[in-house]
């Protein structure tokens, strides 16, 4: 058992933020609801929200590739998550790449009101740049918890979500059809391919 879930029940309440980040397909939804639901068990007031956008399962839930799912509540920006939490104990946010730049404001007032944030959210976006407000989470945290996915060409530890298909939209909701995990090489490989092509189209 490691440091965050040991100290979840210390008599003084002190808040903190704990990231899960990764690539597509790597479990950072399935940590997330973990974490969350560990926390329900020790009879902990927890609240989930999620990106209004995010309906690829479900419209309230937050559901893992695996199909585990929790009740959450879908908001439209960061800001709406303080209007709606109110003496809970821990708050879980999903998909936070897709949320504004305030989510890190939102998520730091929320630790300082002594709240246990936890993020689940991509650290890259299809073209292996730093995703939304992920970056400034992770310098911001105390904690950060890196997953991975595996390789589907090579079968090493995957890092990065290689988009299948032209589509250069940055905010591009998919599955197995839309996105495969790569590594770093493979990665590299198939973008260099992607450029190829382009340039002879």
């Amino acid at each position: 058992m490691d440091f965050i879930e040991t100290n979840i029940n210390e008599g003084t309440r002190k808040g903190w933020i704990e990231v899960i980040a990764g690539s597509m397909f790597s479990g950072k939804t399935e940590e997330l609801i973990r974490r969350l639901k560990r926390a329900r068990f020790a009879r902990q007031k927890i609240e989930i929200f999620k990106p209004r956008i995010d309906t690829r399962y479900s419209d309230e839930q937050v559901v893992s590739h695996d199909e585990n799912a929790i009740h959450s509540t879908p908001v439209d920006s960061s800001r709406a998550i303080l209007l709606l939490v109110g003496d809970e104990d821990v708050v879980g946010i999903d998909e936070a790449q897709f949320f504004d730049e305030g989510l890190v404001e939102v998520c730091n007032e929320l630790a300082n009101r002594g709240i246990r944030v936890i993020v689940a959210g991509l650290d890259m976006d299809y073209t292996g740049k730093p995703f939304g407000p992920i970056p400034d989470l992770l310098a911001s945290a105390e904690f950060v918890t890196k997953v991975h996915a595996i390789c589907v060409r090579c079968g090493n530890l995957a890092h990065h979500s290689h988009r299948l298909g032209a589509d250069n939209k940055l905010v591009l909701l998919g599955e197995k059809d839309t996105y495969e995990p790569l590594c770093r090489s493979c990665f590299q490989k198939a973008m260099k391919a992607s450029q190829s092509k382009n340039r002879a189209s």
